[in-house]
């Protein structure tokens, strides 16, 4: 294996080490309170999770599509995704090496990881420049931006000449 792709396998498996904390660590924070006069600020609702607590009150609360749907493209599909590139770089002389190549770039293009974490960083902008409404970020949003940024970084530095020597006609 060479250089890069020795790089790219470390970063994978930092990705890796980076996806579980930011999957099971609180990740945002949303606060809804009214201000009552004589009372003063009354909370109406308040909720800090994790993407697998989420999933997990998606579930209970019978929305088993959104739930199932942020299940397979923010859990599945990345530690999949990142498991079978291990193997692509690890499995040098594997003859389906090629094939299992085509199918990790063919579900790449699935993994809405990155999407997810830009698409919980504007709820908190949305709901931060409300006066009711508050909201914060925690540490499972960093570990799961860094997983995405960290896993982007690895495939752009694997060597894929190795890999596309086995995509010739030939090698089969």
């Amino acid at each position: 294996m060479n250089v890069r792709n020795i790089i790219a396998f470390v970063l994978i498996i930092a990705s890796l080490l980076c996806l579980y904390p930011g999957l099971t660590e609180p990740m945002l924070s949303i606060r809804i309170a009214a201000k009552i006069p004589l009372i003063g600020d009354f909370e109406l609702f308040e909720r800090t999770q994790s993407v697998i607590e989420a999933i997990r009150s998606l579930y209970d609360f019978d929305n088993n599509l959104v739930a199932t749907l942020i299940l397979i493209f923010s859990v599945v599909i990345p530690v999949l995704k990142a498991v079978l590139l291990l193997i692509v770089l690890a499995a040098k002389k594997w003859r389906f090496r090629k094939h299992l190549y085509r199918f990790v770039a063919a579900i790449g293009k699935w993994s809405m990881a990155d999407v997810f974490v830009v698409g919980v960083f504007l709820a908190y902008l949305a709901t931060a420049s409300e006066e009711s409404i508050s909201a914060e970020i925690f540490v499972g949003f960093y570990y799961f931006t860094a997983y995405c940024i960290i896993s982007i970084l690895g495939i752009q530095i694997m060597d894929l000449r190795e890999i596309k020597k086995t995509l010739s006609p030939y090698n089969n």
